[in-house]
């Protein structure tokens, strides 16, 4: 079994957040950087259908020469090669551009199966796998909290709101996104961390990918992040009890508009 599982190098929870110049994103030069919280679940997941089923697991990671530290200590865990898209053309792709990028570098690998985090920790939007699904025009499932694979399906169990969950079964090839807390993600070993430094790592630019301008331009872009100012207002309601939860009512539905 061919397992790709796309990984990404976000800031750290801890770092410290300052705004860059043009207020559209925090300064990188301030941040540290870790493997996306997700992501060390999915990869956790495919460690374990290798130690099942047999084949390798393949790496994909999109960043700039930074990301070479996520990639190092997925391979230490036991990931076998990795793929390292690394080009200044992807610093400004969205959701939409990362996908199609990954879905250029990944049909050539032809996997059985390709595993994504739900979402990253920095933006959130939950869209990169659902999209790489349909670049490379396969069944997927999103927030998933078990799989079994039997023979050429898989039966994966997802996540529902207020507490249920729902089994659905794919065929594979399939693209599945990972809920965090689907497993116990396993520690580096010293010797999966020698080892990691003899796997190969292949790097693919952007026209190693015949991704043109087109496909590089971005859909989405972020106009301002700012700081949520603080202001706190109370307001005295006055009159008879019946008057008073009249008013209440009112700005609780109009003003508020939590009811």
């Amino acid at each position: 079994m061919k397992i790709v599982v796309c990984i990404k190098q976000v800031p750290a929870r801890d770092s410290l957040l300052r705004l860059n110049s043009a207020g559209t994103w925090v300064q990188e030069a301030d941040l540290t950087f870790e493997v996306n919280e997700p992501d060390i679940y999915a990869l956790e997941e495919g460690l374990r259908l290798k130690e099942k089923h047999g084949g390798e697991v393949v790496l994909a990671t999109l960043g700039p020469a930074r990301a070479q530290q996520a990639i190092k200590e997925a391979l230490a865990k036991g990931a076998d090669r990795a793929l390292h898209l690394d080009d200044p053309a992807f610093a400004t792709l969205d959701a939409f551009g990362i996908a199609r990028a990954l879905g250029k570098a990944i049909e050539r690998e032809k996997p059985d199966i390709v595993l994504t985090g739900l979402q990253s920790d920095d933006f959130g939007a939950a869209q990169t796998g659902v999209v790489l699904a349909e670049f490379l025009g396969l069944p997927h499932s999103t927030i998933i909290m078990e799989i079994q694979a039997e023979g050429g399906a898989v039966r994966v169990k997802r996540e529902l709101e207020g507490g249920w969950f729902q089994w659905i079964s794919l065929p594979l090839p399939a693209v599945i996104t990972i809920q965090s807390g689907i497993n116990k993600p396993r520690y580096a070993t010293l010797k999966g961390i020698m080892a990691a430094k003899k796997k190969p790592v292949q790097k693919l630019s952007a026209a190693d990918l015949s991704l043109t301008a087109e496909d590089l331009a971005p859909r989405q872009r972020i106009a301002r992040v700012y700081t949520p100012v603080k202001a706190a207002q109370t307001e005295f309601l006055q009159g008879s009890p019946k008057e008073i939860a009249t008013r209440l009512v009112d700005k609780l539905k109009n003003d508020a508009r939590v009811i």
